[in-house]
C-alpha cells in the first residue's frame, strides 16, 4: 500500500487571492510533495480550487461575534429610555411613517367629502401621531447615542469593564474583548478535524488559536499534528486594524495564550524573529522565510502592459507602487509630489479600489489638477507583478514609521529588486538601510513631500547609475521564492518528515 504523503492544511483569515505569501508557500509545498489544503475565509459560498496542485477552500465565515456581549444587551443603566438592540428601533421609525401615510389618505378622503366628526377625530388622530413621533425620534437619538459610546469604549463604564476582564482574565480576556475571534473558530474547526492533517501552518496572528486548538482536539483523540505558526509581523507594534480600543489588546492576548503550541515558527525577517523571542521567550529561533518573488518559469503568462494600461509612451517618466493601499503605506506624497514633476506620472497597481483610501486619492489628484498623471490599476497575478512593474522608472515604497514597517523588507521592495527597479523608498529602517548600501536607490525622509520630490528627481537624472547595482550589490538569488521555499520545507521536514516523491508524469 502506498505511503499518503504527509497532509498539510495552511490557514489564513483572508480570502487567498491576493495575498501571494500564503498562495507561494501552498503551491511550493504542493510540488515538494505534500498533500496541501488552503483554507481561507468568504463571506459568500463556499468556492475549492486547484493552486499548482494544492487545494485552495474558501470556508464560509460568519460575522455573529462582531458585536461583544454587552452590545446586543438593551441599555437599561446607560440609557433606559434607548430601544433595545434589534429590528424595534427601524420597526418604529417605518411605523410613524405609515400613519402619517394613513392620515394623509383620510385628509384626501375628508376633503372630497367633508364630515365634522370625522373631522374632529382626525384631528384627534394627528395629535397622537405628532405626539408618537416626537417619543420615537427621541428614543431614536438616545439609541444611536449608545450604540456611538459603545463603538468607542471611551466612557467610564467601557473602561471599567476593561480594567476587570484583563484583570480577572488575563490573556485570556479576549473572549471578552474580541469574540469575533471565535468565529474563526467555529468555521474553520470543523473542516481542519474532518481534513485530519499532520501538520497545521497557521497565517499570521488571528489562526495561530484555531491551530492551536485542532492540535489539541487532535491529540486527546491520540493524533500528533505539528502546528508551524507564521508570523507576518510584530502585533505588539502593529496599526489595529479595526478601531475599537479592545481589538489590539484582544489579539495581543491571543496570540500569548495560544504561542506556546507551536512547534515551529517562521518570519519574515531577522529584526522580527528577534522580537518574537523576546516577546515570547521562544525556545528557538523563527526560521526566515522572506515574501520574495516566484521567479519560475510563467514565460506562457500574458502579462498586462503596464505602459498600454496607462496610455502613456516609452519615455514618459512612470512611478510605480504595487501593493495593498494602506493609509500608513503613504501613497498619498506619490500624488502630492506631481504638481512638481510635471512630466511624471503615477500608477498605483491595488487591489480594493473601492476602500475610501483610494477613492481619496483619484480626489486628490482632481483636486491638484492632475487626475490625468494618476493611474489606478488593477491587481495583476502573484506570479507576474515583476515583469508588469518592470515597465516603470521608479519603484516608490513610501511607508510611514511604523514598527512592523521598520523591522523588515516588503513583498513591493523585492519584486522591484527583480525588476531591475530604481527605487525610491522612505527612511524606515530596514529597507532604507538595505537601499542606502546596495546603491539601487534613494531615501527619502517619511511624509516629507520636498525630500519625496528631491529623490525622485535625482533618480530620474542618471536611472542607470541605479540600475547598476543589480549587476553585483544585490542578492537576488538569495532573494527568490525558490530559495525561500527550501528554508520552509526544511522546517516541515524536521517535523513530519520528508514527503514521497511525486511520480514524473
Amino acid at each position: 500500500m502506498a505511503q499518503r504523503p504527509g497532509r498539510i492544511v495552511m490557514l489564513v483569515q483572508n480570502g487567498v487571492v491576493g495575498d501571494s505569501r500564503v498562495q507561494k508557500e501552498a503551491a511550493s509545498a504542493a510540488a515538494a510533495g505534500w498533500e496541501v489544503f488552503l483554507l481561507g475565509r468568504t463571506d459568500k459560498r463556499a468556492e475549492t480550487w486547484d493552486l499548482g496542485g494544492a487545494t485552495v477552500r474558501l470556508v464560509p465565515t460568519g460575522r455573529d461575534f462582531d458585536k461583544r456581549r454587552h452590545e446586543v444587551r438593551r441599555p437599561w443603566l446607560r440609557s433606559p429610555f434607548a430601544y433595545p438592540p434589534g429590528p424595534l428601533e427601524s420597526y418604529r421609525r417605518k411605523q410613524v411613517q405609515a400613519w402619517n401615510a394613513d392620515l394623509a389618505y383620510e385628509r384626501a378622503r375628508l376633503a372630497a367629502k367633508p364630515n365634522a366628526v370625522a373631522s374632529l377625530g382626525l384631528g384627534c388622530r394627528t395629535a397622537a401621531v405628532k405626539a408618537a413621533s416626537l417619543w420615537i425620534r427621541g428614543r431614536t437619538r438616545l439609541s444611536r447615542r449608545v450604540r456611538e459610546r459603545r463603538e468607542r469604549a471611551g466612557g467610564a463604564v467601557d473602561r471599567a469593564a476593561f480594567r476587570f476582564w484583563k484583570g480577572v482574565l488575563g490573556d485570556r480576556a479576549w473572549r471578552r474583548l474580541d469574540p469575533a475571534l471565535w468565529d474563526l473558530e467555529l468555521a474553520f474547526g470543523p473542516v481542519i478535524d474532518e481534513l485530519a492533517p499532520d501538520l497545521i501552518h497557521a497565517n499570521d496572528f488571528q489562526m495561530l488559536g484555531v491551530g492551536a486548538r485542532a492540535k489539541l482536539r487532535a491529540a486527546a483523540k491520540g493524533r500528533d499534528v505539528k502546528l508551524v505558526w507564521d508570523a507576518h509581523e510584530f502585533l505588539p507594534g502593529m496599526k489595529p486594524w479595526k478601531d475599537h480600543p479592545w481589538w489590539h489588546a484582544a489579539q495581543v492576548g491571543h496570540e500569548r495564550e495560544f504561542a506556546p503550541y507551536a512547534d515551529a515558527v517562521v518570519t519574515v525577517s531577522e529584526p522580527l524573529a528577534d522580537l518574537l523571542v523576546a516577546e515570547h521567550g521562544l525556545a528557538e529561533r523563527p526560521v526566515i522565510v522572506m515574501n520574495t518573488p516566484d521567479i519560475g518559469d510563467h514565460t506562457d503568462d500574458d502579462v498586462p502592459d503596464l505602459r498600454e494600461r496607462c496610455g502613456i509612451e516609452k519615455d514618459t517618466p512612470l512611478m510605480i507602487y504595487s501593493g495593498v493601499p494602506l493609509v500608513q503605506r503613504g501613497l498619498t506624497i506619490m500624488v502630492d509630489a506631481l504638481p512638481s514633476l510635471p512630466e511624471v506620472h503615477t500608477a498605483f497597481v491595488v487591489s480594493k479600489h473601492h476602500w475610501a483610501y483610494v477613492r481619496g486619492l483619484a480626489a486628490r489628484a482632481e483636486e491638484l489638477g492632475v487626475a490625468d498623471r494618476v493611474h489606478i490599476l488593477p491587481h495583476v497575478e502573484h506570479h507576474q507583478v515583476v515583469r508588469h512593474v518592470a515597465a516603470a522608472d521608479i519603484g516608490v515604497s513610501p511607508n510611514h514609521h511604523h514598527q512592523n514597517h521598520e523591522i523588515s523588507l516588503n513583498t513591493k521592495f523585492f519584486d522591484y529588486s527583480h525588476a531591475r527597479l530604481p527605487m525610491v523608498v522612505s527612511d524606515v529602517k530596514t529597507i532604507a538601510e538595505t537601499v542606502r548600501r546596495t546603491g539601487q536607490g534613494e531615501v527619502f525622509r517619511a511624509e516629507d513631500t520636498a525630500d519625496f520630490v528631491r529623490a525622485v528627481r535625482q533618480v530620474l537624472a542618471d536611472p542607470e547609475r541605479y540600475r547598476r547595482a543589480y549587476l553585483d550589490q544585490v542578492p537576488l538569488q538569495e532573494w527568490t521564492w525558490q530559495r525561500q521555499a527550501e528554508h520552509l520545507a526544511g522546517v516541515y521536514e524536521s517535523l513530519i518528515g520528508s514527503p514521497p516523491r511525486r511520480t514524473a508524469q
